[in-house]
């Protein structure tokens, strides 16, 4: 049911995110205007909201009858100004370039009265780095959703004022999604540094250390008792979407090496167009992957690849705390929410154990699948936080 503050939500660009968002609010109860300035955007919404509502309906977010009546709330518009036309919250999802999304937001900003939050989808670009477009900044703020998950990012900038904050995490709330409020901005968020690791330590263990595709998503989906393992993910995420994160991303983050033997791989999948489930061909074959099957999981369990796996999920989960971002139990809550999966990375700490997770991690470092410098970043963190408890118990 729509907030109080909140009536009618204007979503600018008309692709999968912009279409999936438009949905979800409409069948919440919203009035929608979905913009774009591409025709043949628009002219695909139609086919976009039938796939998107079929995953909905299988996924018990709502019922096949409440779809046509959903869609009668959506408005297609082509001019941005009467896409803007009394609306109270605008969510952009163009391109990730930012000066796209720069050229964006200054338009919203001189068309939108102040009393109008303004939000950034983008999954990569930081909501610091669109800001100073602003004439009035204190309405602007991240609001990132996940594709097929009820996660919902939200982040401040230094100039979001607090109200804005709250009044996004009620329209949240309000269709069906977890609010996850972040205490400062972090590539990637929570959920997306996350899977960014298990990912990356998938692709080096093939690219790098040679062990097949299949034994390390066997490893994956029958111990965390998963629907695909990292390979399965990358095709559903999008080989060249994958492609490009690896490539982008920070060099003094990254292990050169590895990075260069990961690119070789991805690279010429993405030049052939074996991009994943979106072509038909990635890692596996589509509509029937071979992970769906039942003879995929009669195979043994690789436990060093689970070791490494889980080694590389629990420093990234103890990372992003370490920073600040959010807390421990927040982090927990970002992957069970945002993966269903039902244990998250300091709930498999817990289970290992801080020493034991340790000597994997130096281990992982001494191998070159993990960052020496941030290694010792979350050691820290982990040692103060031990501290901090010892204190707490002998007080």
């Amino acid at each position: 049911m729509p907030t109080s503050a909140i009536s009618k939500v204007c979503f600018v660009g008309a692709g999968t995110m912009g279409c999936f968002n438009a949905l979800i609010a409409a069948l919440s109860g919203y009035q929608v205007t979905l913009y774009d300035h591409n025709s043949d955007a628009l002219g695909r919404v139609h086919q976009r909201h039938n796939e998107l509502a079929g995953m909905l309906v299988a996924q018990g977010y709502c019922q096949a009858e409440d779809i046509p009546k959903a869609i009668l709330r959506v408005s297609l518009c082509s001019n941005l100004t009467e896409a803007l036309f009394e609306v109270d919250l605008v969510s952009e999802s163009v391109f990730e370039r930012l000066d796209i999304k720069r050229d964006v937001h200054r338009q919203l900003d001189s068309l939108c009265s102040p009393q109008i939050i303004i939000t950034t989808n983008s999954s990569v670009l930081l909501a610091s780095d669109m800001a100073d477009v602003f004439e009035h900044r204190g309405r602007f703020a991240a609001l990132h959703t996940h594709l097929g998950a009820p996660l919902v990012d939200i982040v401040a900038t230094s100039a979001t004022t607090p109200n804005v904050v709250e009044t996004l995490r009620a329209y949240v709330k309000s269709v069906g999604g977890v609010p996850l409020i972040l205490a400062k901005e972090h590539p990637g968020y929570v959920l997306n540094s996350m899977l960014g690791t298990v990912l990356r330590t998938a692709q080096t263990l093939y690219a790098v250390n040679d062990i097949p595709i299949e034994t390390i998503d066997r490893a994956w989906i029958m111990t965390r008792s998963a629907p695909m393992g990292p390979f399965g993910m990358m095709d559903l995420f999008g080989v060249d979407v994958v492609c490009d994160g690896r490539r982008n991303r920070r060099d003094e983050l990254d292990l050169p090496a590895q990075k260069a033997a990961v690119l070789a791989l991805l690279e010429p999948m993405v030049t052939a167009g074996h991009l994943g489930m979106k072509t038909g061909q990635g890692f596996y074959c589509y509509p029937n992957p071979a992970y769906q099957r039942a003879e995929f999981l009669t195979g043994n369990i690789d436990a060093n690849v689970v070791h490494t796996l889980t080694t590389g999920l629990i420093a990234s989960g103890v990372l992003v705390a370490a920073r600040g971002v959010v807390d421990p139990a927040a982090v927990d809550l970002a992957w069970t929410v945002g993966t269903y999966l039902d244990t998250g990375p300091f709930a498999l700490l817990a289970d290992m154990g801080q020493a034991s997770f340790i000597t994997a991690l130096k281990q992982e470092v001494a191998s070159n699948r993990f960052s020496a410098e941030e290694a010792k970043e979350l050691m820290h963190f982990l040692s103060e936080t031990e501290a901090s408890s010892l204190e707490k118990g002998t007080g």
